[in-house]
């Protein structure tokens, strides 16, 4: 297989340098680091700008396909742009463009990119203590290795294969948390719950309410389990041991953190577990990562008997979110016991909690179905990865993506 100098068959360069003064609360998006994530692009916490300084920065809106990776901080994390709509590209991230497509495939590229061992490398050509950085001639600099094309191609469709029905699940999970916003919304906010029709409203703490409904605390309604302080020089990423979740993990349904320690199972989380960070952005989440341990400064709701799983988890998110909101603390916030004690929540009759549960459920189930797919399909996605482009694994034999996913 063919060593060939990265430079010789693409060229990068970093996004535009906006102001300060530039950003916005709402308008076109700019892609910054914190949004090139592990193959992709993400908009959560992104930057906005007004139309008239994207029409100043038009060379740097993204297209479709186009690969991208992080060159300061966090850097070598990469990203393929799919369907995120209109975007700018903020400096200090790259954008790969392809000089000689007789001899590289743009998805092979991206693929070769998320290799460890790649990432690695691009780390070790690292300079700057405090804030380390790269830059796209270092990065050009690198070598990679280029099978015939024919070949490269195949690699790069079957790990897309992945991808795509990743994306897809995704997808449909989205729908699946929309459709159930909008119906607890519909019942439990705006109250046109089925039968709403003939019952009569009363004043409660929290207002107008129908009759038979209560106002209770989160204890009320929820058994909370908060975190165990797990010895951090214990953990590894491989072996043996139990996965560790931490606040960073809830969100991604998985943990690289592992440890041999073991204590009080009921400090083990299980798929479906609701879990709340506590310290800078409350990410809050349905767990579907396997059985793992839970670390401290994350919290634990798992619901009372007869309350349905999917309500307790739309009935917490909005006061969660207001808590972040309004909970400062020195340099990050911190959420408190005493914040979900002291924490009223609105609880429908049991009749509306059952008729919620028989609509609800069933989308949290398929939604958690759904995210153990992913997982499933991701782990194979990495095991492939580098045995398919090191040529150790004929592309004529590696599995069928639609089979893993069954």
């Amino acid at each position: 297989m063919t060593l060939t100098r990265l430079g010789d068959v693409v060229t990068v360069k970093s996004g535009f340098a906006f102001k300060s003064a530039d950003w916005l609360d709402v308008g076109v998006p700019v892609i910054k680091i914190a949004n090139v994530k592990d193959g992709w692009v993400t908009l959560d916490g992104c930057s906005f700008v007004s139309e008239a300084v994207a029409h100043s920065a038009r060379v740097f809106e993204l297209t479709k396909g186009d690969v991208l990776i992080s060159m300061t901080g966090h850097i070598g994390q990469v990203a393929k742009v799919r369907d995120e709509g209109r975007m700018l590209l903020n400096q200090r991230v790259g954008r790969f463009s392809i000089k000689n497509r007789d001899r590289i495939d743009d998805e092979y590229l991206f693929q070769w990119l998320r290799l460890p061992e790649v990432r690695a490398v691009f780390e070790a050509h690292a300079y700057g203590a405090a804030q380390p950085n790269i830059s796209p001639s270092l990065i050009e600099q690198q070598a990679i290795p280029l099978p015939p094309l024919p070949i490269q191609q195949r690699i790069a469709s079957i790990l897309a294969t992945y991808d795509d029905l990743i994306e897809n699940n995704t997808r449909r999970i989205a729908i699946l948390e929309e459709m159930a916003r909008r119906i607890y919304e519909e019942w439990f906010v705006r109250f046109r719950f089925p039968g709403h029709e003939g019952v009569r409203m009363v004043e409660t703490e929290l207002g107008l309410v129908p009759e038979g409904w209560s106002v209770q605390g989160l204890y009320d309604v929820a058994d909370l389990t908060y975190g165990f302080p797990f010895k951090s020089n214990l953990f590894k990423e491989t072996g043996e041991g139990l996965g560790v979740i931490r606040i960073r993990d809830i969100r991604n349904d998985y943990t690289a953190t592992r440890t041999t320690e073991y204590v009080d199972l009921k400090y083990r989380v299980t798929d479906g577990d609701i879990l709340v960070g506590m310290d800078g952005a409350f990410h809050m989440g349905r767990w579907a990562g396997g059985v793992a341990w839970l670390n401290q400064r994350v919290v634990r709701f798992r619901p009372k008997s007869r309350i349905p799983r999917s309500w307790l988890f739309w009935v917490t998110e909005e006061p969660i979110k207001t808590l972040e909101a309004t909970i400062v603390g020195t340099t990050v916030a911190h959420l408190s016991a005493r914040d979900l004690k002291e924490m009223r929540l609105l609880v429908p009759s049991e009749a509306a909690l059952e008729a919620a549960g028989s609509v609800l459920e069933p989308m949290s189930d398929l939604e958690l179905t759904l995210k153990k797919k992913n997982a499933v399909l991701r782990v194979t996605r990495d095991l492939l990865l580098p045995k398919l482009i090191s040529g150790e694994l004929d592309v004529s034999v590696a599995p069928d993506p639609e089979a893993v996913a069954a």
